[in-house]
């Protein structure tokens, strides 16, 4: 048989086809979500007692906690088959009955330079799909809105939990935008956001199924769940893909190491469980420390910089020279989103000059940069 007839027959046995490509998930990178299968958790896997927003556990998932009851936030470890983890609000106090600005969400925002291919704003706009598995002790519809930050725009949608402490499967198609194109940079442009609970404020209007100029009081209009009315209540989920289209495909799994470099644009932690070396520099003024930290990857933006507990200064033989105060001050010119000029605020008097090497004295300690959205 001719190499062309053995070519033929084998593109027509194999039969290449839409379906195909949509059943094996052979579609390329095209999950819009970073950590969607809640792999990376920097900050650390569990965040009790909290009354308050911010990133909490799982990198790239901010919450939007105000007047609404306490919260323990954790990595859990019960997740649907194929997943390994699940990012999990449990209410440990109640509010049975917000006022009209409190608010219980999680959100997950995206930059707008990788949101061009939607072409959202242009007559040639694509409608977008979004996935994910969820479980809770309660039934009920819960809210799930796309907003566009850009021109302050929103969508919503919704989901149905049908059976309570048991993973189910939602997928939630919203419609294309012909209006108001996103920015090509580095800021948030598109967020989506799970709505738990709410006050008046954000549940008094109806859930948008067209594009719309945004209103607070569409957020959470159908929903049902009302997470934080009991201390019994839970809420998980993971597997979160969003992408271009109207059919959901197979989740995009990446491997651990892919998922915690694209966390680590936004995000970066220094610490360990151990006695560890973490940078070198030298000592200025006899009092300050000074050292350089390059980043794995290239971060968002010049980050902000923290860090708990103390450190200790050694110099080159080995010897201790000075600890290292909790805060931590730098040059914002002196630094980009590839390097950090760092200068710690050393207790004591140490020698100028000096080319010490920074060393984490307390094993819970750490140094956070952060350019999160």
């Amino acid at each position: 048989m001719a190499l062309s007839t053995i070519k033929t027959a084998s593109i027509a046995n194999d039969a290449i086809t839409t379906d195909k490509i949509i059943n094996d998930g052979n579609l390329g990178v095209r999950n819009l979500i970073i950590n969607g299968s809640m792999q990376v958790a920097q900050r650390g896997t569990s965040s009790t007692g909290q009354t308050g927003g911010g990133y909490k556990t799982c990198d790239r998932f901010q919450f939007g906690i105000s007047g609404i009851g306490t919260y323990t936030i954790t990595q859990s470890t019960d997740a649907p088959d194929g997943f390994a983890n699940s990012l999990k609000v449990d209410c440990t106090t109640a509010d049975a009955s917000p006022t009209g600005s409190d608010r219980l969400f999680v959100s997950s925002a995206i930059e707008g330079q990788d949101v061009q291919h939607l072409k959202k704003g242009t007559s040639a706009a694509e409608q977008l799909t979004l996935s994910f598995w969820v479980k809770s002790n309660k039934t009920g519809v819960g809210n799930v809105n796309l907003r566009d930050a850009d021109n302050t725009r929103m969508v919503g949608g919704t989901y149905t939990i049908n059976t309570a402490n048991t993973w189910e499967y939602k997928t939630v198609t919203y419609p294309a935008d012909t209006t108001g194109v996103l920015d090509n940079d580095n800021a948030a442009s598109l967020r989506v956001e799970w709505w738990l609970d709410s006050g008046s404020n954000y549940n008094s209007g109806t859930t948008p199924t067209a594009w719309e100029a945004e209103s607070s009081t569409d957020f959470n209009a159908s929903g049902t769940l009302d997470i934080a009315d009991s201390t019994s209540n839970d809420w998980q989920i993971t597997g979160i893909q969003l992408e271009l289209g109207e059919q959901a495909t197979p989740f995009e799994h990446r491997s651990f190491g892919d998922a915690l470099a694209r966390c680590q644009r936004y995000y970066y932690r220094i610490a360990s469980d151990q006695y560890a070396y973490f940078a070198t520099g030298r000592v200025i003024n006899t009092s300050d420390p000074l050292c350089a930290i390059t980043f794995p990857t290239a971060m968002r933006t010049t980050p902000s910089v923290t860090s708990s507990n103390t450190a200790a200064w050694y110099n080159n033989a080995g010897s201790i020279i000075g600890v290292v105060n909790p805060s931590v001050h730098y040059s914002s010119g002196e630094s980009n989103i590839n390097t950090l000029d760092v200068k710690f605020q050393a207790s004591g008097t140490l020698a100028s000059n000096n080319s010490p090497m920074m060393y984490a004295f307390n094993p819970a300690g750490y140094i956070d940069f952060d350019s999160e959205l």
